[in-house]
């Protein structure tokens, strides 16, 4: 065969196929982040059992200001044990007693409060695991884009090398190759098919996570993900920091914790005043055998309780709750720095991976496109080997998937830096 149509077979069966695996998995349907968030965020579980903890601390806050529960009694008074007649004695009575418990003025708005600041904090805890849950979901998301493309890429480059050996085979049956190039030819592929392997392998984990927090069947099917953009973010430390104390939730959750306690320590301090006891009583007594007319009781009384014992109890409960106030600043600040920490550490972190993105797309990536056609030329020509060649194919490769591994890693510390600062920093169409 002419060797210059040789040549023009050989690089138009590469574009085909180049062509080809880029239009792989087109007829997927699509996956849309914005309505897996929405997805996860109405059937989670986790979300779910955490709103109903949250409503379940609504329910306590009117029982913490509510008074004590009255006590009636019913008895009996002076019953002669010789007759058990209720008009042999005149102190015979039957008594019906109602005792209500008043705590001192201002507790029970105290025990309101702090009812309400608990239900508060629990809400902010739900706040925060409902972040916690769409930064699962993003992070998961771009998993699956990451495995998707590496998948897409592999599969591209198998058809590709799956030409290179068809080539290598008819040089070398022409008397115009090396035994040596199909034999190198063929273990590449069988790495690419390995690779494969695994990959979708990975693929069946991711898809199973995903299902788990959209609260679906782990096995149901999920779709292709469209090209993903680098994100925008210009975003400074300080600014984040700002965020973060505005709107992390847990912040907002320990507030509402140290609020509770300062709250203790005001109904603590009130319990050196004592609580009161209010009973009434009516006694109903029967006219006697004589024929004397006897009249009904009605009693009335006030009790209260004496702090006798302050130094072992209420002194104690104020130094308790004083401890606890100051226990509950110090973690909220250690929250605090950890948050911090952690912006700063994400934030260098975006800093790196925003210029390596750049670096690939507009050198690595084309440099190493353009050594590959050009090697692919050099070989069609006898003017390089086939080892050179299949060195540019796979450093190719290996740069085509370090980019969207760099890409997705980016998407996946923003997705990270969202749940700490508590605040949504992109919207992904």
């Amino acid at each position: 065969m002419n060797k210059k149509i040789l040549n023009q077979i050989y690089g138009l069966l590469i574009l085909i196929i180049l062509l080809a695996g880029n239009s792989l998995g087109n007829i997927e349907s699509i996956l849309n982040l914005n309505e897996l968030i929405n997805e996860a965020l109405n059937n989670n579980p986790q979300i779910i059992a955490a709103r109903k903890k949250w409503e379940a601390y609504r329910e306590k806050i009117p029982q913490a200001g509510a008074l004590p529960d009255p006590v009636i009694s019913l008895g009996l008074m002076n019953l002669p044990v010789n007759s058990f007649d209720f008009n042999q004695e005149p102190m015979t009575g039957k008594k019906l007693s109602i005792m209500q418990m008043i705590p001192f003025p201002g507790k029970l708005k105290l025990k309101e409060k702090i009812a309400l600041s608990e239900y508060n904090s629990v809400g902010q805890n739900y706040k925060d695991l409902r972040n916690t849950i769409i930064k699962n979901v993003k992070i998961t998301f771009y998993d699956l884009f990451f495995i998707d493309k590496s998948i897409e890429i592999t599969r591209k480059n198998k058809l590709l090398l799956q030409q290179f050996v068809k080539i290598a085979e008819t040089k070398y049956s022409v008397g115009k190759g090396l035994q040596q190039d199909v034999l190198k030819a063929q273990v590449e592929l069988s790495k690419l098919i390995e690779k494969l392997i695994n990959l979708q392998q990975k693929r069946e984990t991711i898809k199973a996570r995903l299902n788990t927090l959209l609260n679906r069947p782990p096995e149901s099917p999920l779709g292709k993900i469209l090209e993903i953009k680098k994100s925008k973010f210009n975003l400074s430390l300080e600014k984040l920091k700002q965020i973060a104390l505005e709107n992390r939730p847990l912040l907002k959750a320990w507030e509402y914790i140290i609020k509770k306690y300062e709250l203790a320590y005001e109904l603590a301090k009130k319990d050196y005043f004592p609580n009161f006891n209010l009973s009434f009583s009516y006694t109903q007594r029967e006219d006697l055998k004589t024929g004397m007319k006897m009249y009904d009781f009605f009693s009335g009384m006030v009790s209260f309780n004496i702090p006798l014992y302050f130094s072992r109890k209420q002194k104690k409960k104020i130094e308790e709750t004083a401890l606890n106030i100051a226990m509950s600043k110090e973690q909220y600040n250690s929250l605090k720095n950890e948050i911090f920490f952690q912006i700063e550490n994400i934030l260098e972190q975006l800093k790196r991976d925003e210029e390596l993105i750049e670096l690939y797309k507009t050198g690595i990536i084309p440099q190493a496109t353009q050594s590959l056609n050009s090697a692919i030329s050099g070989y069609q020509v006898d003017k390089i080997d086939f080892i050179t060649l299949l060195h540019n194919q796979v450093t190719l490769f290996n740069y085509e998937i370090d980019y969207y591994r760099i890409l997705t890693d980016f998407e996946k510390k923003l997705a990270e830096l969202e749940a700490i600062i508590g605040k949504q920093l992109t919207n992904e169409e």
